[in-house]
C-alpha cells in the first residue's frame, strides 16, 4: 500500500540495491568496524522536521547503528557545527535495523527549505556489512575511521565513494504532498551528468516545477542498468518487482513517471562474451514483454491511487546497443506508450529528443545524456502532465486519457 496520507512527505530518496561490484568501485561488500559514513543529499521540498529512513533491505545480519546525526552541509565533508542534531529511534541514539528491513528514525526538529543540502552521518561501531547501497549516487560519500558524528570540518573523512550506503530516504513534516516519483534506469539515475552538481533529470524537473510556482517533491528511483522484466544481482530487481518498495511505499506520492525499458531491449543484443559483464544476464526480451511489464506497473500504481504517466524511450542510435532489431523493438514500445491510451498521460520524450541524440545532449556514448541533455529532457516535459488532470480529461482510475505532452528539444539538423 502507498504511504500517502501519513502526515509525512518524502523529500529525497534513492533506490536500494544488493551489495556487489557495480559500474564503479564501492564499499558495499566490506565489513568494517568503528567507521563513520557521511553523506549529503539535496531535498526537493521543505518541511518543519525530518525523519531519516535507513535501508537494510539486502542485509544478511542486523545493522547496529551506534549513532546518527543530521546537519546542514558546509561543503565537502564539512557540516555547520551549530546545526548538528542527533537522530533517534524510539528515543534511543543507538538502535538496530533488522536484516531485510528499512527503519525510519523519530522526528528530528530540523527545518529545511526546498533544495537545501542535508548531511547525514552514521557511526557503525561493530563490524558491518554487506551494506545495502545505491551504486551510482553521483554524489560523494565520505568515510572516516572512528567516531566523527559531530565533526564540523570533515578533516577526518579521508576516503571517498560515489555510491551511497544504508540511506534510503528523507521525509519532511509539514511538506506538500502529491510528490512525483521518476522511476526507471540510468537515464533517471543520471549517468553522464557531473557528480556533486544535482543535474540529473529529476533534480532539474523539480527546479522547473518550483520556478513556475508548482513545487513538488521529485523523487529519483532510477537504477543504472535496471530492466522492466529481468532481475539482476548487480542492477536491481526487475521494475515490476521493486515497484511496491520503491514507489508505493513512499510517503506523500501522487504521480509516478515511468521511463523504463531501454535496457530490456538493449541488453538483449549482447552475447555471453560481452565486454560489459556487469550487465549480465543477457536475457532476450521482446517488445511485447516490455509492454506487459508497463501494464503491470500501471495496474500497481492505480491500485494504490497513484497516477501513472508514461515516457517514451529515448534514442540510442549510434550506441553499442543499437541494432536493427533493438531499434524495431524501441519503435514498437514507443508506439504502444504513445497510442494505446493506457497511461493517464504520456510525455513523448523519445520524439522530443529526436532520432539520435544531439551532440550537445550526448555524454559521449550516444545513449546517456550530458548535463545539457538532462536539462533539455526536463525542459521537454509539459508540466501539466505531472499533476492530476482527470477532472478535465477522464477518470485516471480506469483507462488512461492518453494525453501526449512534450516539447521538441532536438536539433533539426542531423
Amino acid at each position: 500500500m502507498s504511504a500517502r496520507g501519513s502526515g509525512w512527505a518524502t523529500a529525497w530518496t534513492t533506490a536500494p540495491q544488493r551489495p556487489g561490484d557495480g559500474f564503479v568501485p564501492n564499499w558495499s561488500q566490506e565489513r568494517r568496524a568503528e567507521v563513520t559514513l557521511r553523506q549529503t543529499v539535496r531535498v526537493s521540498i521543505g518541511g518543519d522536521a525530518l525523519r531519516i529512513r535507513l535501508t537494510h533491505r539486502y542485509g544478511t545480519a542486523p545493522l547496529r547503528v551506534a549513532g546518527l546525526t543530521v546537519a546542514a552541509c558546509a561543503g565537502g565533508a564539512g557540516v555547520k557545527p551549530d546545526t548538528v542534531r542527533v537522530a533517534t529511534v524510539d528515543g534511543s541514539p543507538t538502535f538496530t535495523v533488522p536484516a531485510g528491513q528499512d527503519m525510519a528514525t523519530d522526528h528530528v526538529p530540523f527545518p529545511v527549505a526546498a533544495f537545501d543540502q542535508v548531511t547525514v552521518t552514521l557511526y557503525l561501531a561493530e563490524p558491518s556489512g554487506p551494506l545495502t547501497y545505491h551504486a551510482q549516487a553521483l554524489a560523494t560519500a565520505y568515510r572516516a575511521a572512528g567516531e566523527h558524528l559531530a565533526d564540523g570540518d570533515g578533516a577526518a573523512f579521508t576516503e571517498e565513494s560515489l555510491s551511497s550506503y544504508c540511506l534510503g530516504g528523507i521525509e519532511a513534516a509539514g511538506a506538500p504532498g502529491d510528490g512525483i516519483v521518476v522511476f526507471g534506469d540510468s537515464l533517471t539515475d543520471g549517468t553522464g551528468s557531473t557528480p556533486d552538481t544535482d543535474r540529473r533529470f529529476p533534480d532539474l524537473l523539480a527546479r522547473r516545477l518550483a520556478a513556475v510556482g508548482r513545487p513538488h517533491a521529485v523523487l529519483n528511483q532510477g537504477i543504472g542498468g535496471n530492466r522492466v522484466t529481468v532481475d539482476s544481482d548487480r542492477l536491481g530487481e526487475r521494475a515490476t518487482a521493486r515497484f511496491p518498495h520503491d514507489v508505493l511505499a513512499l510517503s506523500g506520492v501522487g504521480t509516478v513517471l515511468v521511463l523504463a525499458g531501454i535496457n530490456d531491449i538493449a541488453i538483449s543484443e549482447l552475447a555471453e562474451d560481452s565486454p560489459f559483464p556487469v550487465l549480465a544476464p543477457y536475457t532476450p526480451v521482446s517488445a511485447e514483454q516490455v509492454v506487459a511489464g508497463h501494464r503491470e506497473l500501471i495496474r500497481q500504481a492505480r491500485g494504490a491511487g497513484i497516477r501513472a504517466v508514461g515516457a517514451t524511450l529515448l534514442p540510442m542510435r549510434g550506441s553499442a546497443f543499437s541494432t536493427p532489431r533493438s531499434e524495431i523493438k524501441r519503435g514498437e514500445i514507443n508506439a504502444w506508450i504513445r497510442d494505446s491510451g493506457e497511461y493517464d498521460a504520456v510525455v513523448d520524450l523519445g520524439r522530443a529528443m529526436g532520432h539520435a541524440l544531439d551532440p550537445v545532449h550526448d555524454s559521449g556514448d550516444h545513449l546517456h545524456l550530458s548535463d545539457a541533455g538532462y536539462r533539455a529532457l526536463a525542459e521537454a516535459v509539459d508540466l501539466s502532465a505531472l499533476w492530476p488532470i482527470s477532472r478535465a480529461f477522464g477518470d485516471f482510475s480506469g483507462r488512461g486519457a492518453g494525453i501526449i505532452v512534450a516539447r521538441d528539444v532536438s536539433s533539426r539538423l542531423r
